[in-house]
C-alpha cells in the first residue's frame, strides 16, 4: 500500500503547485467568452479526450439550473463518425482541425488538451484556430511541448508523469468551472442561446451534471 500512499502523497503535493494564475487567466477568457456570445472549443486525445469532454459537459450543463447564462461549448472529440470520416480520408492529425474550420471566428476560444504538448492533431488544430483569429488555451505537462510555445495561454502541471497531469488537468478544470459557476453562470441570461446557428446548436448538449 506504500505505493498508493506514495502516489496520493505526489498528486496531493502538485495541486498545492499549480500555477493559479494561469488557471485565472483561463477563467477570465472564458467569462469574457460568454458575455461576447463566442465560442469555445476543447479537444485532447486518450485521456485528455475524456477530460475534454467532461469539461465541455461541465461548461454546458453542469450543475445550474434553466435560467442561468449559457457558454457555447463544443467538444471536438464526441464526434465519433466525423473524426473517423476526416481521419479515414484525410490524416488523423486532421481530425480537429478539419471540424474546426466550420466554426471558428475570430474571438472564439480553441482549448487543446495534451500532456505531452506534441500531440499533432491538437497541434494542428490550435494552428487553424490562430489563423481564424480565436483565442487559443493550452493544458499541458512540465516541458509544454510544441503547445506551450503557440498558445496565448497555457496552464503547465509541473510534471512529466501523465497520470498526474491528467489528474491535474481534471482538477484544474473543475477549478475554472467552479468559478464559472459561481459566478457567470449563475446570473439570469437573456435568451440569446435558445437557438442559433452555433456549435451548440448544431451538437446535441450532455443532459448529466458533474460526476
Amino acid at each position: 500500500m506504500d505505493d498508493l500512499r506514495a502516489y496520493l502523497d505526489r498528486t496531493a503535493a502538485l495541486a498545492g503547485q499549480m500555477p493559479l494564475a494561469a488557471i485565472e487567466a483561463v477563467i477570465q477568457r472564458l467569462i469574457e467568452a460568454g458575455e461576447r456570445d463566442q465560442a469555445i472549443f476543447v479537444m485532447g486525445n486518450g485521456g485528455s479526450a475524456a477530460t475534454a469532454s467532461h469539461f465541455a459537459n461541465d461548461l454546458s450543463k453542469g450543475d445550474v439550473g434553466g435560467s442561468a447564462r449559457r457558454l457555447r461549448v463544443l467538444a471536438l472529440t464526441d464526434n465519433v463518425a466525423l473524426m473517423t470520416a476526416w481521419a479515414n480520408d484525410t490524416a488523423y492529425q486532421r481530425v480537429f482541425a478539419e471540424q474546426l474550420r466550420n466554426f471558428a471566428r475570430p474571438g472564439d476560444v480553441v482549448i487543446g488538451v495534451s500532456a505531452s504538448g506534441r500531440s499533432a492533431n491538437v497541434l494542428e488544430a490550435v494552428r487553424l484556430g490562430r489563423a481564424h483569429g480565436a483565442c487559443t488555451i493550452g493544458f499541458t505537462g512540465q516541458h509544454g511541448g510544441d503547445l506551450k510555445q503557440l498558445v496565448d495561454h497555457c496552464v503547465q502541471v509541473p510534471s512529466d508523469n501523465v497520470q498526474h497531469v491528467e489528474d491535474l488537468h481534471l482538477v484544474a478544470f473543475h477549478l475554472v468551472y467552479s468559478r464559472l459557476r459561481d459566478t457567470f453562470l449563475t446570473r439570469p441570461h437573456d435568451g440569446r442561446h435558445s437557438g442559433g446557428n452555433g456549435p451548440a446548436a448544431l451538437a446535441p448538449g450532455p443532459t448529466n451534471g458533474p460526476g
